[in-house]
C-alpha cells in the first residue's frame, strides 16, 4: 500500500472500493493507472469517459503514458457521458470541444472511434434514442470515468424522485447551473439543458471509476458511500454496481463519518 493513499471501506457497498488520497496530483495517476490497466488489457477496450474539472488530471496522465510509448490509444473506442443542449461540437464550452482540448488532440486515438452525444441535433430526443442504442450494441463500456456534482449528480443525472435509466434530455438544476457558470462569461450563457447518459446507461458499464477531489465534494461523497441508496443523491445507486472503484482525496473524504485518515 502506497503512503500516500488509504483504502477505506464502510461495508454498504461490497463490491465498492474507496481509495483516499494525499492529494490531487496522487489521485489522478491512481486513477489513469486503473483506465490504462482496462486499455491495456484488452485488444479493443472501451472507455467511458467524463467531463468536469476532476478528470483533467486524470487525461493530463493519460496523455504523459502515450508520449511514453506505455500506453497506446490506436484501437481505444470511446463513450462520453453527456453534452449541452443546444451547443455544437466547434463551441469552446461544448464537452466535445473540451475533450479535444484535454485528450483527444493529444493522444493517437482515432477521431471515428470518438462518441460524444450530440447536442446540436435538430431532434435531440431522437440522439438520445440513438445514443442509447449504441450502447447496447456494444453492451456497455469496459469502464465508466465519473465525476461527481456537489448535489451528487453523475453525468447530469440531477437529483430528483427518481432514476432516470436511458440517454435523456435533462434540465439542469438551479445549483448545476451555478456551478458551472464559472466556465461561461456570464451566467445567462450556461445552457439550463443537457443531454446525458441515464443511470440505467451508466449502470451499464463493466467497471465504473469515479474520481473526486476537494471539500465541495465531501458532502456528496458522505451520501453517495454512507447515505441511503435514493434519486435525490443520484450517485448513491453506485452501491448497488458490481464493481465500482472510487478515488478521492483527503478533503472529499473529510465527511465520511467511517473513514479515520492515517496519523
Amino acid at each position: 500500500m502506497a503512503t500516500n493513499a488509504t483504502w477505506y471501506t464502510n461495508g454498504k457497498g461490497k463490491n465498492v472500493k474507496v481509495l483516499v488520497c494525499k492529494d490531487y496530483e496522487t489521485l489522478s495517476k491512481r486513477a489513469a493507472g486503473i483506465l490504462a490497466a482496462v486499455v491495456n488489457g484488452k485488444t479493443d477496450p472501451i472507455l467511458g469517459l467524463a467531463t468536469g474539472s476532476s478528470p483533467v488530471g486524470t487525461y493530463k496522465e493519460l496523455i504523459r503514458m502515450n508520449e511514453e510509448g506505455t500506453l497506446d490509444f490506436s484501437k481505444v473506442r470511446t463513450w462520453n457521458l453527456d453534452e449541452y443542449y443546444p451547443l455544437a461540437p466547434e463551441n469552446d464550452q461544448s464537452y466535445h470541444y473540451f475533450m479535444n482540448c484535454n485528450l483527444f488532440d493529444h493522444v493517437n486515438i482515432d477521431k471515428n472511434n470518438v462518441h460524444v452525444p450530440d447536442g446540436n441535433a435538430a431532434d435531440i430526443e431522437q440522439a438520445g434514442a440513438d445514443y442509447e442504442a449504441q450502447l447496447d450494441e456494444i453492451g456497455g463500456v469496459d469502464i465508466q470515468l465519473l465525476g461527481i456534482g456537489n448535489n451528487g449528480h453523475i453525468g447530469f443525472n440531477e437529483p430528483t424522485d427518481v432514476f432516470v435509466g436511458p440517454t435523456h434530455v435533462v434540465q439542469l438544476t438551479e445549483s448545476t447551473i451555478q456551478a458551472n457558470a464559472r466556465f461561461f462569461e456570464k451566467i445567462e450563457d450556461v445552457p439550463t439543458q443537457a443531454i446525458s447518459m441515464g443511470i440505467g446507461s451508466i449502470m451499464k458499464a463493466k467497471k465504473i471509476l469515479l474520481v473526486a477531489n476537494g471539500a465541495g465534494k465531501a458532502d456528496a461523497i458522505a451520501k453517495t458511500l454512507e447515505g441511503p441508496i435514493t434519486p435525490f443523491v443520484p450517485a448513491s445507486i453506485l452501491q448497488l454496481h458490481q464493481d465500482v472503484t472510487i478515488i478521492i482525496d483527503e478533503a472529499a473524504a473529510a465527511n465520511l463519518k467511517e473513514y479515520k485518515p492515517e496519523a
